[in-house]
């Protein structure tokens, strides 16, 4: 009996000990139900760590993947980062009800993955600090990637093999502390990613430090994803947004930035009363595997409130009405459609203008192959010029009129 008692604590455990060449997660079926109510399949899964994620003493963590409601080939995935007041089985208990924290709920055509970042005190915020907390700012700072953060990327990566997801369609999203970690992960690991959205991140440090935008110089990273983040200049949590916004337009990055006086909110129809741009655009239909627009010094941003005008009970928004469609994407040439969105097209409160300017960096091209300094044609309507691709080929034409009607823009070598 005594051997038999061995043999099973052996068999359970293994999964937690394994080496990291073989890191296989074990399936937990005691946890799985009364989850959801849904028919979707749910699993758990437990497991140990990789050697090379930097852990200091081995630990074991939990992940759920909840499956389609119909059966796919090559699905989409939709990853999910809990606020700092849930962990992995509450964060998933949240979708059985409409309104509790809308960015935990999946679609039903995708697979979702929820990782856990409770479990593990040394893992809190997702490997990333907050400005409330100098000691996990000393920790976690700087370029490199916490052991939290290879755990997360090394389990998507995971996810992704298993259950044969589409990899150029992959999203990140989470709430508040989540959204942090959205921010600071899904930002370095657009060769991953598609886009991702956050939630009344609750701090932009940690996307600042691994994407080092203090740096005087740049640093190349793949091409972020599209981000989309919605926040309130009268949430404790949003200090800095300022910082952000300004750093992923200097950089080029791609932003589509909401705010309104909706506090630390999580239900998107009461947020929706205050700033109804949230949700108005498809960032689940970007592809990894196709070039996009990223928009800069926007004629149509409002003025941010922060860092001095938090009572402000205005709402704003940042490059919410532009929108592209890449018409084809060949070896010696790119050729796109720009407009921005119309009334018809989109109902909000907000006025929509009838043109507005912005500087049009194209991020993710697919084939032509552009090195820094080479200089390119482009056509845009009636107008014309050359241009000089910046550091690490990206092209960029400044002050293009948009309007709701589209235009061609056409760039050649």
């Amino acid at each position: 009996m005594k051997n038999l008692i061995l043999l099973i604590v052996a068999l359970t455990t293994a999964p937690f000990i394994t080496k990291a060449n073989d890191w296989i997660p074990a399936l937990d079926s005691t946890k799985a139900k009364g989850l959801i109510d849904s028919e979707r399949k749910l699993e758990v899964y437990r497991h140990g760590i990789k050697k090379e994620w930097g852990y200091k003493a081995p630990q074991e963590d939990t992940f759920i993947v909840i499956h389609p409601k119909t059966k796919l080939e090559n699905a989409p995935l939709y990853v999910v980062l809990h606020s700092a007041g849930h962990d992995v089985f509450s964060c998933v208990k949240c979708t059985k009800q409409v309104g509790n924290h809308d960015i935990y709920h999946s679609p039903d055509n995708f697979y979702a993955l929820y990782v856990d970042c409770r479990a593990n005190r040394g893992d809190w915020w997702w490997g990333g600090m907050h400005a409330r907390d100098a000691k996990l700012t000393k920790k976690n700072s700087g370029l490199n990637p916490m052991p939290a953060e290879h755990r997360v990327m090394d389990t998507v990566k995971w996810v992704i093999d298993k259950y044969k997801i589409d990899p150029e369609r992959v999203y990140l999203s989470g709430n508040s502390m989540g959204g942090s970690g959205t921010l600071g992960i899904g930002l370095r690991n657009g060769d991953v990613f598609a886009a991702i959205k956050a939630n009344v991140p609750a701090g932009i440090e940690h996307a600042s430090e691994r994407m080092g935008f203090t740096h005087k110089s740049l640093i190349n990273y793949a091409d972020p994803p599209i981000t989309i983040n919605y926040s309130a200049q009268n949430d404790g949590w949003s200090s800095g947004h300022e910082r952000f916004v300004k750093a992923m337009n200097d950089r080029r990055y791609p932003l589509y930035f909401y705010w309104g006086p909706f506090g630390h909110a999580n239900n998107h129809a009461r947020i929706m009363k205050v700033n109804d741009l949230i949700n108005s655009f498809d960032w689940l239909s970007i592809r990894k595997n196709e070039a996009y627009v990223a928009f800069s010094n926007a004629s149509c941003n409002d003025k941010l409130p922060w860092p001095d005008n938090r009572s402000d009970k205005s709402s704003g928004q940042v490059n919410a009405f532009f929108r592209w469609k890449i018409i084809s994407d060949e070896a010696n040439k790119i050729t796109l459609s720009l407009h921005l969105t119309s009334p018809t097209n989109l109902k909000t409160e907000f006025s929509i203008p009838k043109e507005a300017t912005a500087d049009i960096s194209i991020r993710r091209i697919q084939k032509m192959k552009v090195a820094p300094e080479d200089t390119l044609n482009w056509h845009y309507g009636e107008s014309k010029g050359k241009l000089k691709a910046g550091p690490w080929g990206l092209i960029t034409i400044p002050k293009l009129a948009i309007s709701a009607k589209p235009k061609t823009l056409t760039i050649g070598k």
